[in-house]
């Protein structure tokens, strides 16, 4: 019997106004060998609107991880973990904030929403792909299944 799993790639959306630190995301994902597909949100009123799947987004695939920065335009990336953990639909997606962010008060505000992870900026990127490689393995109990013989 084959060790073959069937299933779809992870489905990450990456809320990151840095176009530099979203590159450096996206390249821990693909050099950690993290079968995914990647949105990039730039706002957090963007965020919004892609996971209520409104406006332009009413297509957009339900997150299976957020990454989060928390320092965002139009919406702080508080005011989006808030809604997410708010919302009944959304608030069982794991989050990890990644942050620029060294007040203790944004870490205590997050980690009383129970984020899945915290972690500063300059992202340590083996901590970083350790956190999402374990969201992974639960994600991966949940949605792939075994290959038929």
């Amino acid at each position: 019997m084959g060790t073959h799993t069937v299933g779809r790639p992870m489905e990450i959306l990456l809320i990151e106004d840095s176009l530099a630190d979203a590159c450096l995301t996206i390249g821990a994902l693909k050099n950690g060998n993290v079968q995914h597909r990647l949105t990039l949100i730039r706002d957090g009123e963007e965020a919004m609107e892609f996971l209520y799947q409104e406006g332009k987004f009413v297509r957009a695939p339900r997150p299976d991880l957020i990454l989060l920065d928390l320092v965002l335009p139009k919406k702080s990336g508080l005011e989006v973990l808030t809604d997410v953990k708010a919302h009944y639909e959304l608030n069982d997606i794991p989050v990890v904030v990644l942050t620029g962010s060294l007040d203790e008060e944004d870490r205590l505000k997050c980690e009383s929403m129970q984020v899945d992870a915290y972690i500063t900026k300059p992202v340590n990127l083996d901590k970083f792909l350790a956190v999402v490689k374990q969201l992974k393995r639960f994600w991966l109990e949940d949605v792939i299944l075994p290959a038929l013989e």
